[in-house]
């Protein structure tokens, strides 16, 4: 954490389960300064009554509002941009507020921190942007363009990001739905049982874009090898924790979602780099020059494939709730 010695830290969407993650993780260093920027000043009180901690400086502000972004970022050294709208039913109903947030939104943080001198840029993307099939997928895969172009516009500011799949329990995640059906006595409701999803816990996300800020050049993307599971085995393992018996219904696969999810494209693996528990995707920073289009080419095979979350480690009942076990939320609703 010597990087952060009496530095400002800013992070966007700082209210959610990421920013809170941070928070635990960075509180008791010797960082001077974490601001927490986000629209919702009812989870900033709560957060302020929460933590109590004079490092913690809270910004009203929206992505979206260039004005309200830049009066925010002055003075800051580093930030994490988190901010985006998640959920991929929301997303596929209103597309446009996909594209002001996620997209022109990560452009004004971005403008920003630029003008303001900003040391380093780290922006969180999903695996929903590989071979994107929804409207959310589609705008933060738009995101990971802008942040790679926007790295090639300046040499003061470096600017790259991350990749990654479902955070177990973070807000709008299934699991707290599946624990909030087994407590109410509902049937449990599953989608399709034989969709795989990348797992990992808040803090290996928080330790995935610390991997990024002190190993990321201008333009990576960098991600983490994640497990999988099925959805059917991650719903047997919450049942078995909390000993319920509750019937599961399969309600069919919602519009916009996949059977797996990718982390690394085939494409990619033509030029990503293999760092051992990461990948690291470059960024493509030839010019506009069309001759290299059409004279010129690569003849290599890759040497990576594909990283999705039908060839990755696929865990089984007893490995999921051993994960989740750790996992302080769910430990607090066991108690609860």
């Amino acid at each position: 954490m010597g990087m952060f010695r009496n530095k400002t830290l800013m992070i966007t969407g700082g209210t959610g389960s990421f920013g809170n993650a941070v928070l635990k993780r960075f509180l008791d260093t010797d960082i001077k300064e974490i601001r927490i920027f986000s629209r919702d000043e009812k989870k900033q009180d709560d957060m302020r009554k929460q933590y109590n901690n004079s490092k913690i400086k809270f910004y009203i502000g929206d992505v979206r509002d260039s004005r309200s972004v830049a009066d925010s970022i002055h003075g800051v050294d580093y930030i994490f941009h988190a901010a985006a709208l998640k959920q991929v039913p929301s997303c596929e109903f209103f597309p446009m507020e996909a594209v002001r947030t996620n997209i022109l939104g990560t452009d004004n943080i971005l403008s920003a921190a630029i003008n303001e001198g900003v040391k380093k840029v780290v922006c969180l993307s999903t695996d929903k942007a590989a071979y994107p099939i929804n409207a959310m997928g589609i705008s933060k895969a738009m995101m990971e363009r802008v942040f790679v172009a926007k790295s090639r516009t300046t040499d003061t500011t470096t600017i790259c990001g991350t990749r990654y799949g479902n955070v177990m329990c973070s807000r709008g995640s299934v699991i707290p739905l599946f624990i909030d059906q087994i407590k109410s006595g509902k049937p449990i409701t599953i989608t399709n049982p034989e969709m795989t999803r990348f797992i990992m816990s808040l803090e290996e996300a928080v330790d995935l874009v610390l991997f990024a800020f002190n190993n990321g050049q201008a333009g990576d993307i960098m991600v983490q090898k994640a497990p999988a599971c099925t959805i059917g085995v991650l719903a047997q393992a919450v049942k078995e924790i909390f000993r319920a018996d509750n019937e599961i219904h399969y309600i069919g696969t919602r519009h916009g979602e996949k059977k797996y999810e990718t982390l690394l494209t085939k494409e990619e693996c033509l030029h990503a780099f293999d760092l051992g528990n990461f990948f690291r995707v470059p960024a493509d920073n030839r010019d506009l020059n069309y001759e290299q289009y059409f004279e010129e080419g690569k003849t290599e095979k890759a040497k990576l494939d594909e990283f999705n979350s039908d060839n990755t480690r696929i865990l089984n009942v007893e490995e999921v709730k051993d994960i989740l076990l750790k996992l302080d939320y769910i430990q607090e609703q066991l108690v609860g």
